[in-house]
Order: structure tokens, then sequence, then C-alpha cells
């Protein structure tokens, strides 16, 4: 497939916004469990919904590049009974708004408290407001990632790892930077990002890494006889049948050679997994906020490169037909 740099963009950085709202809510959970020391609920809170929201805003805008028509935008939404990408269109404001709630109520210091459970703790209304926003948030991951895992003609897109990678993925990069956050506004919660963008990381490389394996592996169900309706044995194409390109040839193929694939392949298995874990666990030993900030740049760019190899290597039926341009 041809990959486009919008929904690159956008699914990478709704990703890192989904992972540091899941990071900032987990912090709250584990502080009223009193496992981890309390925060400002204003400074950390308040402003890390806000930079989760600025990651979420990014994407979005980023998908409006996307569309031929974008006045035509609202209409994506329409098909929400049979369409992933329709519940996607409705999940993401969703998430959006709620994500805005919690950070505000936050930031507003307006949590009153609702009841008590077990031994006196205190149920209060952003963690009810934070449970309806991460079933949203975990709903958004699914819709996205099942909007290329249901399309079942591209073998490499349909499994349910593709879903997984996209929750790892986004949970790795939101909790690397809530670290990096956490180093500026609340140093005692550090460690503890850090550790889990550590461990996502690594469960990360090894669901892609999985992946990697599962796609050099797959025989594929098309074959240049089905292609064309010809069961003869020996098939071997020698024009696409027209002087210039057309939109098939443009947007269902992206005209790179395999080495150049495999290169990405090793520049994002660097990027995404093994340079950020090293500075994750430099940062957390020197207790540098500097080098985590540098941990969630490289592993974004990483993602990047991930993102464009995950569309690039599905392999379209159609370029059966189109193979010789």
């Amino acid at each position: 497939m041809h990959p486009a740099f919008s929904v690159i963009f956008l699914t990478t950085l709704i990703g890192v916004g989904q992972g540091l709202f899941l990071a900032l809510y987990s912090g709250q959970i584990y502080s009223v469990l009193e496992v981890l020391p309390p925060q400002d609920d204003r400074l950390f809170y308040g402003l890390g919904s806000g930079l989760a929201l600025v990651f979420l805003a990014l994407g979005l805008v980023a998908s409006v590049f996307h569309l031929g028509r974008p006045e035509r935008a609202w209409r994506s939404a329409s098909q929400w009974r049979t369409s992933w990408l329709s519940r996607e269109v409705i999940v993401l404001p969703a998430f959006m708004g709620l994500t805005f709630l919690y950070g505000g109520l936050h930031y507003l210091g307006w949590d009153p408290v609702l009841g008590t459970v077990g031994e006196g703790i205190a149920i209060h209304l952003t963690l009810i407001v934070g449970a309806l926003a991460t079933l949203a948030c975990f709903a958004l991951f699914l819709a996205t990632g099942m909007i290329y895992a249901c399309i079942r003609f591209l073998q490499e897109w349909a499994t349910p790892l593709t879903v997984v990678n996209f929750v790892l993925l986004g949970g790795a990069s939101g909790f690397t930077a809530a670290a990096a956050f956490a180093a500026w506004t609340a140093p005692a919660l550090t460690t503890f990002f850090g550790g889990w963008a550590i461990i996502l990381t690594l469960l990360a490389l090894a669901t892609r890494g999985t992946t990697l394996i599962r796609n050099a592996r797959i025989k594929h169900k098309s074959t240049p006889q089905t292609a064309i309706g010809v069961r003869h044995a020996q098939i071997r194409q020698t024009a696409q049948g027209a002087m210039g390109g057309s939109f098939n040839t443009r947007e269902f193929f992206h005209g790179r050679t395999a080495a150049f694939l495999r290169s990405v392949k090793w520049v994002m298995l660097v990027l995404v997994f093994a340079v950020p874990v090293v500075l994750l666990a430099l940062g957390l030993t020197v207790a540098s906020g500097t080098t985590l900030v540098l941990a969630l740049l490289v592993q974004y760019l990483g993602l990047l490169a991930e993102r464009w190899l995950f569309f690039a290597q599905a392999r379209h039926p159609q370029n059966i037909y189109y193979q010789a341009v």
C-alpha cells in the first residue's frame, strides 16, 4: 500500500495522547490507593491532560489532509453500524471531550468526593470521569486498529496483532511522554512512568516482532492466475495495459524497493525500541528530564517509520495485476 503521511501522523499522534492520558489516570489511581504520593491537581493532572489533548488535536488536524472533500467530513460518521472508520470518527471527539473534562476538573480544583469504598477509599468525581475516558480510550484503540485488521484480503493487517500493536505502541509512547512530563512537574512519579514505559516498549517489541515474522511467512492467497481469472501454470505480465500511471498504481503501491523496506524496518526497530529503552534507563538512573524528553523524540521518530512500514508492507491483491508499471 502507499503510505499516506496524514494517516501516519494521525495514528501516531493520537496514540501518544491516548497513552499519556492512561498514564495520568493510572498515576491517580495508584495515589488514591496510597501506592504513589498524591500530586498537584492543577499542575500535574490539569496540564498533563492539556498536553494529551494537544497530541490528540494535532492528530485530528493531520487527518483533515487525507480528505478529498473536508467539508463533507461529517458524513464519515454516518455508517457507524458497520464501519470501524465511522466508529473511530465518533469515539475520537468523545474521548477528547472526556479528557478535557477530566483535566478541567483537576485544573479548577472541582473534585468532590462522591462516596467511599473498602477501607475508606474516597471516590472522587475525576475518578469516575477518568474511568469513562479510559473506556473511550480503549474503544478508540480498538476502532483505529480494526479499520485495518478487518480488511481480510490484506493479509498483513488481518490479525489481532494489529490492534494489540496499536495499543502497546500508543501506551509505550504515552508513558514515555508521561515520564518526561513528570520529570519536570512530579519527580516522585518519574520512576513509575519510566519503568512502565520500558515494560510497554519491550512488550510492543515482542508483538511487533511477531508481526514482522508472521508477515514474512505469509503465503498470499491471490496469484496472477486469480488476478486475471486465467488458470494457466505460467503467466508473465509484460505491461499494465496503459501508457502512464493510474489511481491504482499511485494509491495501492509505494514504489519502493525491497532493500528500502528492510532499511526502514531496522530504523524502526532501533528508534522505537532499542534507543528509547536505553535512554529511559539512563534518564531514570541519573534523574535527567532532558534525557527522557530525548527518549520521547527518538521514539516518536521511530513510530513514524514503524507506521510507514505498516502501510507499505500490506500487499494489495490488485498490485498483482499492475505489477509491471
